[in-house]
C-alpha cells in the first residue's frame, strides 16, 4: 500500500481497495485488461459487421470502479500529470470522459508500480533516462 501511495493522488482508501480487489497484478497481461476488469471501458456490441460503443461496461468489479472514479475526480488537484490528462479531455467537452481518462491513467500507474515493485517517482526517472 505504501508503494501505491507514492503516486500523487492515491490515498489510503484507494490503495487498500486496489490491493484487496486486484490481488495479484501479474494476472493482468496488459493495462487494457486491468482497465476492463475495473469497468473503465465502454461496452462493445457488434451487429451486421458494424461495431458500436456503448456506455461503461456493466461487467466489472463495481467496488474498484467506484473508488477509482472518485479518486479520479480528486487526483488532478494533487498530480500535475493527471491534471494534464484531465484538461486535455476537457477540451473535447465532456467532464465524465475526462474523469474516466484520469481513472484509466491511475490504473496504468498502479499496475506499473505493482509489477515493477518500485515507488512511482523511481519509475518516472527510469523512463526519462
Amino acid at each position: 500500500m505504501k508503494r501505491l501511495q507514492t503516486i500523487e493522488g492515491i490515498g489510503e482508501i484507494t490503495a487498500l481497495t486496489w490491493v484487496l480487489e486486484i490481488g495479484e497484478p501479474e494476472r493482468f497481461s496488459s493495462i487494457a485488461k486491468a482497465v476492463s476488469y475495473c469497468g473503465l471501458c465502454a461496452a462493445q456490441k457488434q451487429s451486421a459487421g458494424k461495431e458500436f460503443r456503448g456506455p461503461i461496461s456493466k461487467k466489472r468489479n463495481k467496488h474498484i470502479q467506484t473508488v477509482l472514479i472518485e479518486a479520479a475526480k480528486l487526483a488532478p488537484h494533487w498530480n500535475p500529470q493527471l491534471a494534464e490528462v484531465h484538461n486535455k479531455e476537457l477540451t473535447k467537452g465532456n467532464r465524465n470522459r475526462a474523469t474516466l481518462a484520469v481513472a484509466r491513467k491511475l490504473v496504468a500507474y498502479m499496475l506499473s508500480v505493482e509489477k515493477n515493485k518500485k515507488d512511482f517517482h523511481h519509475i518516472e526517472s527510469d523512463q526519462s533516462a
